[in-house]
């Protein structure tokens, strides 16, 4: 229980954090241009980034449920811990790889250097069907040893935890396709900024849910 406390908790200040950076308290009367294009540009780029922002706690909502009912579970006497698989720690390196890969292609688009974002994006996006196929090899490798999803409620969470984390890390990989597609059929570089600016906001999550979740699946 306290791992999904201190999780949610997290998830929290990095919100709060996060929102602080976004300009809700800018007076843009007191900037300098004309003020339908401040006005506008602040606009065209706060509403994605809120969007975005609940979204991830929804996300971040859901997980900690995952891991409170994992934390409950785990002290009940029919639980029979699952070993995990070496290629997790495999695994999670390759996702580090990918989370660096996307601010990789966030700093080059804050600089307008759009062989930097088309790279990144690349990189990023080959490191993270990378870290997809070897989830589904891990469970391979589970099933093959006779660990199965009815077996154990260890088991049963093991399956459950790596399929939703999967399954968002999935839904990202669309909104990264939509936006090396920009990248490459040259849209403006203002439109591929903050397409890149949110695709690495969602990815640097996810990494952080792993984290949490690989931490708690090696406990037991």
């Amino acid at each position: 229980m306290s791992v999904a406390i201190l999780f949610f908790g997290a998830v929290g200040a990095i919100a709060v954090w996060w929102l602080s950076q976004q300009r809700l308290t800018a007076k843009p009367w007191l900037e300098e241009g004309p003020i339908g294009d401040v006005r506008s540009a602040d606009a065209s780029s706060l509403l994605p980034k809120l969007g975005l922002g609940i979204f991830l706690a929804v996300v971040g909502s859901l997980f900690s449920l995952f891991i409170l009912a994992y934390s409950i579970r785990l002290g009940m006497g029919d639980w029979r811990p699952l070993p995990p698989p070496k290629l997790l720690w495999l695994n999670t390196g390759v996702l580090i790889l990918s989370s660096l890969a996307l601010h990789w292609a966030q700093v080059a688009a804050r600089r307008g250097e759009i062989d930097g974002v088309r790279t990144g994006l690349l990189a990023g996006g080959a490191s993270i069907l990378a870290f997809l196929a070897g989830q589904l090899l891990a469970w391979k490798q589970l099933t093959a040893a006779g660990y199965y999803l009815t077996t154990n409620p260890a088991n049963s969470f093991f399956y459950l935890l790596t399929a939703a984390h999967g399954l968002h890390l999935l839904g990202g990989l669309v909104a990264l396709g939509r936006t090396a597609a920009r990248a490459w059929l040259g849209f403006e570089m203002e439109q591929v900024r903050l397409s890149v600016e949110l695709c690495a906001m969602y990815w640097h999550f996810l990494l952080l849910v792993w984290l949490v979740l690989f931490a708690l699946l090696l406990r037991g």
